[in-house]
């Protein structure tokens, strides 16, 4: 309701900076009528990519270039992912004006779908052995009602979800399920993926839960895509790789199976290693992961144009993988940026010496 205005003369080109400042809510963003082009992501440039809407997680930042012709009034708006609010701004020529806000969108079902075309996506369940699924089955009699509250994401539809068959799971492979099977991927000298190769199970080419495609041009991160290479090439020595875990129905949140408060040390990096960073999602909500100190270079697919982000977005299901430059000595956090996920364990230190 408080409507924040922005002012443009028409025919200028403006540049806005959105910045998801929010504790738990994911919002996809667009301006009905304008064309955005996204020129930066996490405050570093990309090449510039035209399109409708955008999703941004807790965390994340896009700047966008607008370019209205119109003596008319737009409106900014900022759907929370879960669709039960939005946020609101105005573009217009003059003060005191508004355009139309948009029709609200269905909440999408989160569902055994949400987590890949396959399925279960690019996930590896090799270490879901340890991890307690005894109460998963009595999900479907569960009132999710009041936790739509915790995070901007409604948990409602997860009720009528059967997730019986779940305690077999450590039993599973799923190593072919990912996106990209293994044998195809590009593997260097030292066996590991070479730098710049997307990673089997990732979904970069896809929006997220709730958005259609066809219905309108949305950013995915395999859009991102830097200027100029990064100025270190080295490949990675090593390979650093974490499992975000969790438990819905006790609202537990954890890498490894292990809470903040279970861990016996920090994560070592090597002043100046090079490493790659590979984060394998086990549950059915999207993770924010934010590493402070060092750039995460995301392996998009964009071979030496990947682009650097400081927060990584990790759908239901999905495995991403990013490179470091371990540059920058001392105690960092890294953790989810949902902010009840990072408090109730999902924390980790990176200690760089």
């Amino acid at each position: 309701q408080e409507n924040w205005n922005a002012l443009f003369k028409a025919g200028e080109r403006v540049r806005l900076r959105v910045i998801n400042g929010s504790a738990m809510s994911y919002f996809d963003v667009r301006i009905p009528g304008l064309k955005m082009t996204v020129v930066a992501a996490d405050g570093q440039p990309v090449q510039p990519v035209p399109v409708d809407e955008f999703r941004i997680g807790v965390a994340e930042t896009y700047d966008v270039l607008v370019s209205p012709e119109d003596d008319r009034a737009y409106t900014i708006f900022a759907e929370a992912m879960d669709r039960s609010g939005y946020a609101r701004a105005t573009l217009a020529p003059r003060e005191g004006m508004q355009a139309e806000i948009p029709k609200r969108r269905q909440i999408a079902d989160r569902g055994m779908e949400a987590m890949g075309a396959h399925g279960m996506g690019g996930m590896d369940h090799s270490n879901m052995a340890g991890m307690d699924h005894s109460g998963m089955s009595n999900m479907s009699g569960m009132d999710h009602s009041g936790m739509s509250n915790m995070s901007g994401m409604d948990h409602s539809s997860m009720a009528g979800m059967d997730h019986s068959g779940m305690s077999n799971m450590q039993g599973m492979d799923h190593s072919t399920m990912g996106g990209m099977a293994a044998e195809q991927a590009k593997i260097g000298a030292n066996g590991l993926l070479l730098a710049g190769e997307a990673q089997p199970g990732s979904r970069y080419n896809q929006a997220g839960i709730g958005i259609d495609p066809d219905e309108r041009r949305v950013l995915v991160y395999r859009d991102l895509k830097a200027f100029t290479p990064w100025p270190d090439r080295r490949e990675p020595g090593r390979e650093l790789e974490l499992h975000l875990t969790g438990n819905m129905e006790r609202y537990m949140w954890s890498f490894d199976g292990k809470k903040f408060s279970e861990v016996t040390g920090p994560i070592h990096f090597e002043k100046d290693e090079r490493l790659r960073l590979i984060l394998i999602n086990d549950t059915m909500m999207e993770h924010p992961i934010h590493l402070h100190g060092m750039w995460m270079e995301l392996e998009n697919g964009q071979g030496e144009l990947i682009p650097r982000k400081h927060t990584l977005n990790v759908k239901p299901g999905e495995r991403v993988s990013a490179l470091i430059t371990a540059d920058a000595e001392g105690s960092w956090a890294f953790h989810c940026h949902l902010l009840y996920h990072m408090d109730a364990g999902m924390f980790r230190v990176v200690q760089v010496s």
